[in-house]
């Protein structure tokens, strides 16, 4: 792989997940999506560096461990847009508020959120931020950034595994990835979530596979493939997972 290539995938990363303020990209550059998915754990960091350094500077402050936390997830819902937490709210919504796949990719298309996925973001989000309250006095930032790399590296394999839902749609605009990049978008996450927290890693890498080879299943059987909301809801249940392991660990 070039640099040209590898500093143009990176930019394609963090325009399809970030709502960071980047330039303008030109447009031929987007040929080469489905080719960028190897760096969306990178995208992943660059919206968690940012929201650990926001909970550090809490706690040095003096703030309690759940204002932290709750500034962390503030920081990633902001730099994301809540694009991953639509996803879930979207998912919920649609797998059980529809009885056939037609109907339930209309529910996940409508702007509207209805019940499930007001209380799928409601647990979510407060498991989150209860994980992350316990686990940045004791583990500090190195977790929550290993799964920032860790949770984001499973989208692309649900790009590869499963075929496009619908016709339209952000997924289906990037284009169905080839194995490959694939798989150095996960071994870069694993190997730099090795630096960062050691062999636990491979626990977490185990757990986080498991959760997505489930959710992989549920989305065949629900709507016979993957969308923009489903990859959302895999970096969703992928960090939730994750986060509830470390604390086992």
């Amino acid at each position: 792989m070039r640099k040209n290539d590898i500093i143009r995938d990176i930019a394609l990363a963090l325009v399809l997940l970030t709502r960071l303020p980047l330039p303008k990209l030109p447009e031929p550059w987007f040929q080469r999506q489905a080719q960028a998915v190897w760096a969306f754990p990178l995208a992943g960091l660059a919206i968690t560096l940012p929201a650990c350094a926001t909970a550090s500077l809490a706690l040095w402050l003096g703030l309690p461990a759940p204002a932290a936390a709750g500034l962390l997830l503030v920081v990633q819902i902001v730099l994301t847009g809540a694009m991953h937490e639509d996803g879930l709210a979207d998912t919920a919504d649609g797998f059980w508020g529809g009885f056939t796949t037609e109907r339930r990719l209309e529910i996940m298309k409508d702007s509207q959120i209805g019940t499930y996925g007001v209380l799928a973001l409601i647990m979510s989000l407060g498991l989150r931020w209860l994980a992350l309250s316990a686990l940045l006095p004791m583990g500090g930032i190195w977790p929550v950034l290993a799964l920032s790399l860790l949770s984001r590296a499973t989208m692309p394999v649900l790009m590869v595994a499963l075929p496009n839902a619908r016709k339209n749609g952000l997924s289906q605009s990037v284009g169905r990835p080839e194995v490959f990049p694939c798989i150095i978008g996960i071994s870069l996450a694993v190997f730099l979530s090795a630096l960062m927290i050691g062999s636990i890693t491979i626990a977490i890498f185990a757990m986080l596979s498991a959760t997505t080879v489930g959710l992989a299943i549920l989305a065949r059987r629900k709507i016979g493939g993957q969308t923009g909301d489903v990859l959302g809801t895999s970096q969703q249940l992928a960090e939730l997972s994750g986060l509830l392991l470390l604390l086992v660990l």
